[in-house]
């Protein structure tokens, strides 16, 4: 099936009923992401445990794609199961910190050690993975000045740290100053929604922090890279124009479709909403058409009505 855009879509097509059903019809892969699209904090959206279910039933193919790199996968899978998705496998899930680990074995094949700026969902796909790893373990009074480096470090990763110190930033700018030494981000989200508005600063922080201090870009995994796509498609058979991305944020999860090339839905239970994206479809920056969702669903239990006779 050809894809929405090469089809003279213009994208931010509001869909329902049948065209829904024939979509789902024609896909056999679906990416979802997790935050305000499967759920808000520990409650599941209305219907999307069903939605799942019936997805994996009817032959689909599912995968979760989350630049949440706050906990490994064991733990998704745990909490997966803890909202009611019952069908949900460990390999369905594909976690910026997982992701990360596995470029950092198997694409860059580091020779040393990995300097971490992250919790434990980073470190623990590191030590899955097999890759050694040093954080900042100084005392809390240690500085700049008078604390040991790490000797044999060959990347820095970055991930959301909510014990981020100014030590560990100047740790970072340390090792970085030699070139050789790989900088990379599991994402660069600058921000999640918080209960009353307030918000949680992202990874997309500390790596600007960085980014700043040393002069250098990090090499970004998670979505909108291309590379958590690379994942699925080495460990199943994809094709590309057989898949649906479905997110609920335009600057991500539609430019990661996008730059994937693949079908995208944006889902109204997020961040983004409908007039931002039909902003970005009327702008006069092509830059900006990448944001554009192909469809549009209030919620992903509008698929529902679908699976019925």
């Amino acid at each position: 099936m050809a894809g929405a855009r090469a089809l003279g879509f213009k994208g931010c097509r509001k869909i329902g009923g049948s065209q829904i059903r024939n979509l789902l019809n024609a896909k056999d892969f679906f990416l979802f992401d997790c935050d305000g699209v499967i759920w808000h904090g520990e409650e599941a959206i209305t219907g999307a445990t069903k939605v799942v279910s019936s997805l994996i039933k009817h032959g689909k193919n599912v995968f979760f794609v989350t630049n949440n790199c706050t906990r490994p996968r064991k733990n998704y899978v745990n909490k997966f199961y803890r909202l009611g998705f019952t069908d949900v496998m460990q390999e369905q899930i594909f976690s910026s910190s997982y992701c990360s680990a596995l470029y950092l074995r198997d694409v860059a094949k580091v020779q040393g050690k990995v300097f971490v700026i992250g919790g434990e969902g980073v470190r623990n796909e590191l030590l899955q993975a097999g890759i050694p790893f040093v954080g900042d373990e100084n005392a809390p009074d240690g500085t700049i000045f008078n604390c040991a480096l790490a000797s044999d470090v060959k990347a820095v990763l970055v991930g959301h740290d909510d014990k981020f110190t100014f030590l560990k930033l100047a740790k970072a700018s340390c090792y970085l100053r030699d070139p050789e030494c790989l900088f990379l981000a599991t994402d660069v989200d600058p921000w999640h929604p918080l209960q009353d508005g307030r918000i949680l600063p992202g990874s997309g922080c500390l790596t600007a922090a960085l980014e700043v201090a040393t002069g250098r870009k990090a090499m970004v995994i998670g979505k909108p890279s291309p590379f958590m796509f690379e994942c699925i498609s080495s460990q199943f058979r994809v094709d590309p124009a057989q898949c649906l991305m479905v997110g609920d944020r335009l600057e991500t999860d539609m430019l990661f479709g996008a730059n994937c090339g693949l079908d995208t839905m944006l889902t109204l239970t997020g961040i983004s909403q409908m007039k931002t994206a039909q902003e970005y479809r009327d702008s006069d920056h092509s830059t900006n058409q990448s944001f554009v969702p192909d469809y549009v669903v209030d919620t992903i239990a509008d698929f529902l009505p679908a699976f019925e006779d």
